[in-house]
């Protein structure tokens, strides 16, 4: 199969927080076009296994290898935290991460040298951010906590109003952001949704990082670098896949991506081995 850079770029996510990556790349990249897989039979990645996160993350990469992709975009923390180096040695393409692009942006943001990380128990327990920033800037402080129910309370739609505030209070609460931390990394897709109410309660000397934008820089750096830009004006296709139904998916979606989506496939995975 040869990849070129007249082939899509692939992303894939659990769900649907993925699409504020997505979103990051049209902006950054419009002439691109786009393959996004949401696994959302299976959502959430975060409170699962490594090992079945990656064969999960194996799966849908093999989905978007069907698709001609010149580049694979992994937008999942969890994923990116457990899966990235399965993914390099299985795949013929370029694999890019969040969590690096997003330490980076920490690491360069923060004047105390004292950064926290929430993300979803997986990511968190996995020491990916520790270990990514510890090779951007080493001897930074770093304080995690995992924040599982604030991947619901996105899906839903409850971001704003009293129940998110109270359960950000909670997660936020215990020391984790005293002492001096500036930075606070969401290490989640879905979190920016709930960055308002994130802002409001970690309080306005605290900056908020969101992987996104970084990401989406880093995917044009390493297009460059493989020559695989695409240089001629030619139709710019957006493709959305699903593994359950597409209605929740559309509904819930246009509020990451900022506008509806339309013609979402359903899909079925299979799993190697």
């Amino acid at each position: 199969m040869r990849h070129d850079r007249h082939g899509p770029i692939g992303v894939f996510d659990s769900g649907v927080g993925g699409l504020t990556v997505l979103k990051a790349l049209i902006d950054r990249l419009p002439l691109e076009s786009t393959v996004y897989l949401g696994d959302t039979a299976r959502v959430p990645y975060g409170t699962k296994s490594g090992e079945v996160v990656t064969k999960y993350s194996l799966a849908n990469a093999d989905v978007l290898l069907e698709y001609g992709i010149k580049l694979l975009v992994v937008a999942c923390n969890t994923a990116s935290a457990v899966a990235l180096p399965a993914l390099r040695e299985a795949l013929p393409v370029p694999v890019v991460g969040v969590i690096s692009p997003g330490a980076s942006v920490a690491a360069a943001t923060t004047k105390s040298g004292r950064v926290a990380v929430i993300g979803t128990p997986g990511t968190i327990a996995s020491g990916a951010y520790q270990r990514a920033l510890e090779v951007v800037r080493p001897g930074l402080e770093l304080r995690t906590r995992a924040c599982p129910l604030f991947v619901p309370l996105a899906e839903e739609g409850w971001v704003a109003g009293d129940v998110p505030r109270l359960v950000a209070e909670r997660y936020l609460g215990d020391g984790l952001l005293s002492g001096g931390v500036d930075t606070l990394v969401l290490g989640c897709t879905h979190y920016p949704l709930l960055q308002g109410v994130i802002h409001a309660v970690a309080g306005p000397g605290v900056t908020l990082v969101d992987s996104a934008r970084a990401t989406a820089d880093r995917v044009a750096e390493v297009l460059h670098e493989r020559d695989l830009v695409k240089k001629e004006r030619l139709a710019t296709e957006r493709h959305y896949l699903v593994t359950d139904t597409p209605a929740r998916f559309a509904e819930v979606g246009a509020r990451f991506l900022g506008h509806p989506i339309s013609g979402a496939s359903q899909i079925d995975l299979k799993l190697r081995g």
